[in-house]
């Protein structure tokens, strides 16, 4: 679990749930992670005694100062009497991540001895490091090739030591730390690390900082910024950034609980540092998981960061949706659709969609269309919100007629329904509800934009495609016997499918998309089977994302694990059916559920453990986290519409 990231866009710094220091990736969020998620340890050093803070012997409190991406750790350990208290954050516009550390509690004429440690895997291998100790900056500069991060202290540490790890039986130089002293060395290469050492004796406080760039000039200018600038007022600056960051994009939120609108807020924020300066938004960006899936998240999926925009644009962060759709404009397939995934920097990342179907010996569409239909579905959406018709016209030829002539030309004519793709999940080929919805929203939506762009013709064929979709939908994935939708047609040759009746939390593509009203007795019964299998029958709530889920399932007593964007998904069911005010309160009570299971720090991962409570699988997950915004802006917006409506 990441528990307090914190970043700018090109350079985001996490930490884990003991306060180590995690993942350094530069220069593009999600991309080169320079730790590859081994720890940077902190410890110290006390009249003799020393401790590690991953320790069982030190409490520790992990949060942010309101309404900012600067850290509140609040730090004790009563062995050594001792409290500390910890700001970190990264600057807004600068590449430095800034620390102060301030001892609370103790009497300073004690030995009081802080030791930082790092161990640097740069561009993901520790094989070809160096780190030397550089005496015009009086810092540690850790480097390979064109990545440099130089390490300094205010007021300069008094010892340092660089040396091997994982080689032979060298664990590292933190080793050395626990003697209260260190043994200087002064360069190493190869597998490195390195650990430097501030004694505190007339002040309570010091300042620390990494600053990170492509060459040792680079670095050595942006510490000299933050010595001239003073980290103290950098510090605050930096929050005071942030905070306005967040006010300016925050308006009144109805009748809504204060624990409510501080989650929302912190969601947004969380939902920056996991977003690229050059567009992308990223799934998550926490290493662990590669421990058990030997890849990571940090990766865009277009349909989450579709989803992300969307949530942003209703908040107004305009800009940062902007950026996304100009990248999707980059990536996109000459042919109109998207691929499963992408690196930060808009490269093809790893997938696991074949594009040969092996049973039948044939060519396979390697790819989710609901990626791409998501994606001018929530460009439509930006357009709505903001009007930029100068913005999105730029966009016209690129992007949106591209994908909406494939996805026009990409179906089933005798089902009257698209091609198979993979489903959202990933896990299933076939002709899916939830991918039907999404293409049969973005056609509309591509209607609409050739309608403003003057292509009649081309926004009628769009628009009967999008109502011949419906119908194929209605015809062939609406279950007269079960009364309600399947969740997909299985494919095995396009000629012969088996009906998927698993109760799916996505069949909410069906209102969301606006496929059909959410009064609509066929969906009325749909949703009323996805609170009746999909609820977690604990203590726990939540809402499984489908039956029997064996994605990292932790009990068969259950259906699955909760998933807080899919139990999210009902909230917005329950808002956009109600008709009174008082109906949203069913709402409310999913809302304050995902507060309840938010880590104190807010984060949001991606599951919830059905039998403790606890979060599971990465964190933060930035579309739990944009779910959580867009639920609450859906839910601003039809409380206002019912006051009015009421009022009139």
């Amino acid at each position: 679990m990441r528990d307090i990231p914190i970043g700018n866009g090109s350079f985001l710094v996490t930490f884990d749930e003991k306060y180590q220091i995690r993942d350094i990736y530069f220069p593009h969020v999600g991309q080169e992670n320079h730790t590859k998620g081994y720890p940077f340890r902190f410890g110290v050093w006390k009249n003799g005694e020393f401790s590690w803070l991953f320790s069982d012997e030190w409490e520790r409190s992990l949060s942010y100062l309101p309404d900012s991406l600067v850290t509140n750790v609040l730090l004790k350990n009563k062995n050594l009497q001792l409290e500390v208290l910890c700001n970190d954050t990264v600057i807004s516009d600068k590449n430095i991540f800034l620390r102060r550390i301030r001892i609370l509690n103790t009497d300073l004429s004690g030995d009081i001895r802080i030791f930082l440690h790092h161990d640097f895997r740069i561009l993901e291998t520790k094989i070809g490091d160096c780190a030397f100790y550089d005496p015009e900056t009086t810092s540690i500069v850790h480097y390979k090739k064109n990545r440099y991060f130089l390490i300094k202290t205010k007021p300069d540490f008094v010892s340092f030591t660089i040396g091997r790890k994982a080689f032979r039986n060298m664990e590292g130089t933190w080793r050395d730390a626990e003697d209260g002293n260190l043994h200087q060395n002064a360069i190493a290469e190869g597998s490195i690390d390195s650990t430097i050492q501030i004694n505190l004796s007339e002040s309570s406080e010091f300042y620390y900082w990494i600053c990170a760039g492509k060459s040792l000039s680079e670095v050595q200018v942006l510490s000299k910024f933050v010595e001239v600038e003073n980290p103290e007022k950098l510090l605050e600056k930096n929050r005071i950034f942030w905070m306005n960051w967040i006010a300016g994009r925050s308006e009144g939120f109805a009748d809504l609980p204060s624990k409510v609108v501080d989650l929302y807020k912190r969601s947004l924020l969380i939902i920056r540092t996991q977003i690229d300066n050059g567009g992308a938004i990223l799934a998550a960006n926490d290493s662990d998981v590669a421990e058990r899936a030997t890849d990571h998240y940090s990766y865009l999926w277009t349909r989450d960061a579709a989803f992300v925009a969307y949530a942003l644009d209703m908040a107004g962060y305009r800009s940062l949706t902007s950026n996304f759709f100009n990248f999707c404009a980059k990536i996109v397939h000459p042919n109109g659709y998207f691929l499963q995934r992408y690196n930060p920097d808009g490269s093809v990342a790893s997938s696991w969609h074949p594009f040969w179907d092996v049973r039948l010996g044939r060519p396979l569409a390697p790819f989710q269309e609901d990626e791409t239909a998501l994606v001018i579905w929530a460009l439509w959406k930006h357009y709505e919100e903001y009007q930029d018709i100068e913005f999105v016209h730029t966009l016209y030829e690129p992007l949106i007629k591209r994908c909406a002539d494939f996805m026009s030309d990409f179906r089933l004519a005798r089902m009257k329904l698209p091609q198979s793709s993979w489903n959202l999940w990933e896990d299933r080929l076939g002709i899916h509800t939830f991918t039907v919805s999404s293409v049969i929203g973005a056609l509309r939506a591509s209607a609409k934009f050739a309608l403003i762009f003057g292509e009649n013709d081309r926004a009628e064929r769009y628009e009967k495609t999008a109502e011949v979709f419906k119908d194929g939908l209605l015809e062939h994935l609406y279950c007269k016997k079960n009364g309600r939708f399947l969740r997909s047609l299985e494919t095995y040759d396009d000629k012969s499918f088996k009906l998927d009746e698993t109760v799916d939390s996505s069949l909410c593509g069906l209102f969301y998309f606006e496929v059909l009203p959410p009064q609509d007795e066929k969906l009325r019964r749909t949703m009323k089977a996805i609170e009746e299998k999909l609820w977690i029958n604990t203590s726990v709530g939540g809402v499984a994302r489908y039956e029997n889920d064996e994605y990292m399932r932790v009990s068969r007593e259950v259906t699955g694990n909760a998933w807080i964007l899919c139990t999210l998904w009902l909230a917005d069911y329950y808002i956009a059916l109600a008709e009174s005010t008082e109906d949203l309160k069913k709402a409310i009570k999913i809302l304050n559920w995902t507060v309840d299971h938010a880590l104190p720090s807010g984060v949001l991962s991606e599951q919830i453990d059905p039998t403790n409570g606890k979060q599971l699988s990465v964190s933060p997950l930035t579309w739990s986290h944009s779910s959580f915004v867009a639920t609450v802006q859906h839910y601003i917006r039809k409380f206002h519409q019912l006051k009015c409506k009421t009022s009139s």
